[in-house]
């Protein structure tokens, strides 16, 4: 029996997969679970249409990260926060705060898509890296002034 599965099924196969199953297996477990649908013409016709589509979004995305690191890479953002003697925050910065200066100026980044190398304690010049898609990130200079 042929069958499209529309979830993972481990030990199977993933979702939008043709998979060639025992008949009983098929009708007893995975169309009354709603795991599968049967293999006609129209539903693999629609298989494709999905996967098209989400792979002209997935498509799209790529390039919308890619002309956004053009325009983030390499910028340089100042970050004002209170400090003690010597330059020493009370706290540190985090990547909230980060996210906060960069929607400040016109970019609207997730705080966990930015990644910081060790903890900002203290003023100065900083580097941190953003990642805007699983293939694409860019770094971005930050300065702490007091």
């Amino acid at each position: 029996m042929k069958l499209i599965l529309l979830a993972d099924v481990k030990g199977l196969g993933k979702a939008n997969d043709l998979v060639d199953v025992n008949d009983g297996y098929g009708r007893n477990y995975l169309l009354k679970q709603k795991l599968a649908k049967e293999s006609t013409a129209s539903n693999l016709n629609d298989v494709k249409l999905k996967m098209g589509a989400a792979e002209e979004r997935a498509r799209r995305e790529l390039e919308a990260a890619k002309e956004l690191s053009s325009k983030l890479g390499g910028s340089k953002f100042t970050y004002q926060v209170k400090c003690g003697e010597g330059g020493k925050l009370y706290g540190a910065v985090t990547t909230m705060d980060i996210a906060q200066v960069l929607k400040q100026n016109g970019y609207d980044i997730p705080k966990k898509n930015i990644v910081i190398d060790g903890a900002i304690k203290s003023v100065g010049t900083f580097s941190v890296r953003i990642k805007l898609h699983p293939e694409v990130s860019c770094k971005i200079s930050l300065e702490v002034v007091s």
